[in-house]
């Protein structure tokens, strides 16, 4: 049985099998959810993102989790906001069903995704929970081996918004 669900948590705390980082393209830290996984897993991640050369948009790429509670740490490169017809929606998913895809490569059968896009790139964040919601949804009607998915949401506005789409 597939489970899915929103909570609102520091995503760095959660024992499950993979976390989901909102990286940047050069995948070595930055703001938002990006340091915050960083800083909890150690300078072992950096090191470990190093030698994966950098995340194309859209992509994903896995990195063991050392420090953090978690396995694993799958990277993936959310798109910068451009007004919606820079093809943002289509990379956005890409970013879940790529993140999945690479879960499903790797054993993982729970696993926790941020909201990605949404805080310095500027995605509007009733449109990409929308998106991420229905993304992980029909993937996870094809690929019943990922028995957990959860929307880890940092703020209670965004929680609201992931409740009420699950609902």
């Amino acid at each position: 049985m597939n489970i899915l669900r929103t909570i609102q948590a520091d995503i760095t705390t959660l024992k499950l099998d993979a976390i989901v980082n909102a990286a940047n393209s050069s995948l070595l830290g930055g703001g938002g959810v990006d340091g915050a996984i960083h800083r909890a897993a150690g300078p072992d991640l950096v090191h470990a993102c190093r030698l994966l050369g950098g995340c194309k948009t859209g992509e994903a790429k896995i990195t063991p989790g050392f420090r953090l509670p978690a396995n694993y740490v799958i990277h993936t490169v959310g798109p910068v906001w451009r007004g919606g017809n820079a093809d943002e929606a289509a990379l956005l998913a890409r970013c879940y069903q790529n993140s999945l895809a690479l879960a499903l490569a790797n054993g993982v059968q729970s696993i926790a995704f941020p909201c990605i896009s949404t805080g310095i790139f500027g995605y509007p964040a009733e449109q990409a929970a929308q998106l991420a919601c229905h993304t992980v949804q029909e993937f996870m009607a094809k690929e019943p081996s990922i028995s957990e998915v959860v929307f880890c949401c940092f703020s209670a506005a965004d929680l609201v918004l992931y409740q009420a789409l699950l609902a």
